[in-house]
């Protein structure tokens, strides 16, 4: 298990399905895509429509493309 990143800021979340755990799939509000207070991610950083993402629950990294704005290719 890696340790949650340095530069996670508690200010900065997305609420992004994690792939690695899936600890929202039975949340009814991350499943009618309404924000929970548990079922959040660290947003890391962005490049452009590219996130950077780590889950606080199993401290699994990924990036995850939203496909809004400048999409990368």
């Amino acid at each position: 298990m890696l340790p949650i990143d340095p530069h996670a800021d508690l200010g900065r979340r997305a609420w992004v399905p994690c792939p690695s755990c899936d600890d929202s799939r039975d949340c009814g509000d991350c499943g009618a895509a309404r924000t929970c207070s548990g079922h959040w991610r660290y947003l890391l950083a962005n490049t452009g429509s590219r996130l950077h993402l780590q889950c606080p629950s199993c401290t699994h990294v990924w990036d995850h493309e939203t496909g809004f704005g400048a999409t990368r290719s």
